[in-house]
């Protein structure tokens, strides 16, 4: 019998405690004992994330710098969860995940820079909304090595607000075979071309 890698059971673990906190709620004779509130990501757990978290991108220096203070006056709690503190929505629950408009520019949640054209979108089923490409030098990519692995985390290039991770090779038929996974919460939706300047 193989025995599953640890990376593995911390997905596991995480996938079914978020689906089972979306479930219960459907069961009225269960309703006292649900969870009044969403799990957070899980490298923000202290000790999960003390092993297996990377401080990459808060290390790096980004144009509009605030304080978390100064964050959460602007940003709601969901946005402050994934934009500052590196969480992840529940996939297919995202406002844009299935919002596939044919002009237009996906923005930064926090500083309005933008980060994705409308022409860049396509539909991958991953309950996230995809991207095979970003506007140039709106993203910055570095090495994230939360659940003990490494992946491609995706920040906005102007305030560093947590968007994602980009995964290579996996077959879509899109110009470049990258799909830039990005949590809806980060983004916002403009029509127009997007070449305005950031608001903050």
């Amino acid at each position: 019998m193989r025995i599953p890698s640890f990376p593995t059971i911390v997905r596991t673990f995480y996938t079914l405690s978020n689906a089972t906190s979306r479930a219960l709620p459907q069961h009225r004779a269960l309703l006292p004992f649900t969870r009044g509130t969403v799990l957070k990501s899980m490298p923000t757990i202290p000790f999960l994330g003390s092993l297996f978290s990377s401080a990459a991108s808060r290390d790096m220096s980004f144009p509009v710098q605030k304080s978390d203070d100064e964050w959460q006056a602007v940003l709601n709690k969901e946005q402050f969860r994934v934009l500052r503190e590196k969480g992840t929505e529940s996939p297919f629950t995202g406002e844009y995940d299935k919002h596939m408009p044919s002009s237009g520019v996906y923005t930064c949640a926090a500083c309005e820079a933008p980060l994705y054209k409308a022409t860049h979108k396509f539909k991958s089923g991953c309950g996230w909304p995809a991207y095979f490409d970003s506007i140039p030098g709106a993203v910055t990519r570095h090495t994230d090595r939360t659940f003990g692995m490494a992946r491609t985390e995706i920040v906005c290039s102007n305030c560093g607000g947590h968007l994602g991770h980009v995964f290579k090779g996996e077959g879509y038929p899109t110009p470049t075979d990258e799909r830039h996974c990005v949590n809806s919460v980060s983004l916002r939706f403009a029509e127009g071309d997007g070449e305005e300047k950031s608001k903050v």
